[in-house]
């Protein structure tokens, strides 16, 4: 029997799910361990997947201070030593973590109960929880570039659907504005900023402005006299539908995002959120702008000039950045990750 822990964001909890569902193709049982805050329990309190789900009352740690740190480090610890009793109940053989702050104590729990431990680190710049267990862990699986003894690198576990409606992109027509689930505010008055624009010269644009956001995105559409003209929507568990439709991408740079976006072909101008534990986001970009697939702005520099930028960026060789994006990934990186764990625990 498996634990899958981990969370609090959709990035980290759509790697859980991607690993869950290459686990049950296996026929293998597993349980799912997470935290009440966060998106967890939306996520999974339903879901048929696990033989069992649990949410422990927990809390981040690593933004936390004095107070606010002592609790939260008093509930990850109530948390640990809760589970003892569950792996027992369970037979638990192994853990995997995804990251997020709702994988401490499972995590912690393996190393102190003795069970084996797999980390999927996302991003290219290690979690500061991941950082800590990365010595104790048998296997670190991750996508970026890394070179630690026990670091293997696989392609990043995206969802089938963003390979099936891939594509190669030559010319634009549609621009996507994606802040992801919780919005940015910083990426939607950037699209405010240029839809007149963009409007008047004949693109389409759609736009994920987030659930605390869609309100006023609506109202300035709406005053613009442009909100018909939009597909403004605050967020959608199947994106990929929207994301087929795009043919270049203005985005964050999560690292969930930046392999979706790879894997459907679309080429980014990202947004690295600049506070970002670790900048983490910053250098998620940087891999593919190094590589020249892609365009990094810097928050405090964006303006209107920055997409026409991106735009001559890309359009002399959109094909060719297109095509390369697809060839960073893999389809197959669950299952890659999957059997390397189950090898793992036979050995």
């Amino acid at each position: 029997m498996y634990v899958i822990t981990g969370g609090g964001t959709g990035g980290h909890l759509a790697i859980a799910k991607a690993l869950a569902i290459a686990l049950k193709d296996k026929k293998q049982s597993m349980i799912y361990i997470g935290s009440m805050q966060g998106q967890d329990r939306a996520w999974f309190e339903q879901s048929d997947l696990f033989e069992a789900v649990y949410f422990l009352d927990t809390t981040g740690v690593v933004n936390a201070r004095g107070v606010s740190l002592a609790r939260a480090m008093w509930r990850q610890l109530k948390g640990i030593f809760s589970l003892r009793a569950i792996f027992a109940k369970h037979e638990i053989k192994g853990v995997i973590s995804v990251g997020g702050f709702s994988a401490g104590p499972a995590s912690m729990a393996a190393v102190l109960f003795g069970r084996r431990l797999f980390i999927h680190e996302q991003n290219a710049i290690k979690g500061r929880l991941n950082q800590i267990l990365s010595p104790f862990a048998r296997v670190i699986f991750g996508s970026f570039e890394d070179g630690g003894k026990n670091f293997i690198k696989t392609p990043y576990p995206v969802r089938k659907e963003f390979f099936l409606e891939s594509r190669v992109r030559r010319e634009i027509k549609t621009i996507l504005f994606l802040g992801g689930s919780q919005g940015a505010v910083a990426i939607n008055n950037f699209a405010l900023s240029l839809a007149q624009d963009l409007i008047l010269r004949g693109y389409k644009i759609i736009h994920q402005c987030g659930v605390k956001d869609l309100e006023r995105m609506k109202q300035e559409y709406i005053q613009m006299g442009i909100f018909g003209k939009i597909d403004l929507f605050d967020f959608s568990p199947d994106i990929f539908g929207r994301i087929s439709q795009a043919d270049c991408c203005v985005c964050r740079a999560g690292a969930s995002s930046v392999w979706e976006l790879a894997a459907s072909g679309i080429p980014c101008l990202y947004v690295p959120y600049p506070y970002a534990a670790g900048d983490h986001q910053y250098h998620n970009a940087l891999y593919f702008e190094k590589k020249k697939l892609g365009l990094i702005a810097q928050q405090k520099d964006l303006t209107p000039e920055k997409l026409w930028e991106f735009f001559e960026f890309i359009g002399p060789n959109m094909a060719g950045i297109s095509q390369g994006l697809q060839n960073t990934i893999q389809k197959n990186g669950a299952e890659m990750i999957v059997g390397r764990i189950m090898d793992s625990l036979q050995a």
